[in-house]
């Protein structure tokens, strides 16, 4: 072996290690961002604006077990999971759960008014049009995001992405059965 293909060589190794650290890196975060907040901090005390005019703070929802769900119209997860939250939200929300879905400060409100119509989305839907929300809850950036909040009002779990909708449900009746 020459020393010019042991350098290619050489480089090809460093660079593939490179590549998997890189890997077991990405996947290291994205574990962490789905199996939670580790601490039960408490969920930051935002206040949002409905699509009706109206606001509601993350006060104002303690005492119920909550979804705080980040999302976007343009956004292909988003749209494909919302039947799954209109779901949930129907199941437990006589029970003592709420839902607020957050659009994004990117999204036109006029597509995410046409978006609520036409899907008649049951749950409260808010405009982050400044994006002040989506900062105070860590500097959202990718949709979906999704917080569970217990009744005393800490985050309980963060996804990021879509979540496994059979385990959320297990975990949102355990923490109605157990407040």
């Amino acid at each position: 072996m020459t020393n010019q293909s042991r350098a290619v060589d050489s480089a090809h190794l460093n660079s593939r290690r490179l590549f998997l650290a890189s890997l077991a890196a990405a996947g290291s975060m994205a574990t962490t961002a789905l199996t939670g907040c580790g601490v039960r901090e408490l969920a930051p005390q935002s206040r949002y604006l409905l699509l009706d005019g109206s606001t509601i703070s993350t006060s104002d929802i303690k005492g119920k077990v909550a979804l705080i769900n980040f999302w976007a119209t343009t956004c292909a997860t988003c749209v494909k999971e919302m039947p799954e939250l209109v779901d949930i939200y129907k199941k437990f929300h006589l029970r003592g759960f709420e839902t607020i879905a957050v659009a994004m400060s990117y999204d036109p409100p006029n597509w995410v008014l046409n978006f609520v119509k036409t899907r008649q989305l049951p749950f409260k839907v808010a405009l982050d049009s400044s994006g002040q929300v989506a900062k105070e809850w860590g500097d959202i950036k990718l949709t979906p995001t999704t917080f569970l909040i217990d009744r005393d009002g800490r985050i309980i779990k963060k996804y990021v992405g879509a979540p496994d909708f059979i385990a959320l449900q297990q975990l949102i009746e355990t923490l109605l059965t157990d407040s």
